[in-house]
């Protein structure tokens, strides 16, 4: 999927974090970027990820790069959320998205998956974080490929991101089927 198909993502949204905090367009509007991990609670690859996804922001957010995190799992319970958010100290907002909104729109899949997005909420890239994972099972011991990184360079830079979208390796995410009315 070309990342050109993926925009307008962010400014729809209006999501209410662990702490009962309401993220929207307003601010997002003032980010020079945004940076959304995909994550879940029961996912050890996603959990692994959570001291290099804080390293990142802490890297960036002084150059005016917003950071959340969005929990895709709709079946655990909020509470649930919020103390697996404090336990790995995410080091940024955990957003609640009960419909899966934006996991869909910015076409997420697997967790740990990150999507970079413009102040106007395109799509820049989408992918992983970094190549540290080659397998479920298999990691590199030195990454050779910081995606992510890579990518916030460029937009802060105001330069194309040169790879919009790379491969992931992780847990799928379980996607809910919306009933439809009669």
């Amino acid at each position: 999927m070309a990342a050109a198909a993926l925009v307008m993502v962010a400014p729809q949204f209006v999501l209410r974090d662990t702490e009962g905090t309401v993220h929207g367009p307003d601010e997002w509007s003032r980010a020079q970027a945004i940076v959304i991990f995909f994550t879940t609670i029961d996912c050890p690859l996603s959990n692994s990820y959570v001291p290099e996804m804080n390293r990142i922001r802490q890297t960036y957010s002084d150059r005016g790069v917003a950071f959340y995190a969005v929990q895709t799992d709709t079946t655990i319970a909020e509470a649930e959320v919020r103390r697996h958010a404090r336990d790995f100290a995410f080091s940024f907002p955990v957003l609640i998205d009960p419909r899966q909104s934006l996991v869909q729109l910015a076409g997420a899949t697997a967790t740990p998956e990150v999507a970079l997005l413009s102040k106007s909420g395109k799509v820049l890239y989408l992918g992983r974080i970094d190549n540290r994972i080659e397998d479920l099972d298999k990691r590199r011991s030195v990454v050779t490929e910081s995606d992510l990184r890579n990518a916030l360079d460029a937009v802060l830079a105001g330069r194309p991101v040169p790879h919009a979208r790379t491969p992931v390796v992780g847990c799928g995410i379980n996607f809910v089927t919306q009933e439809k009315k009669p």
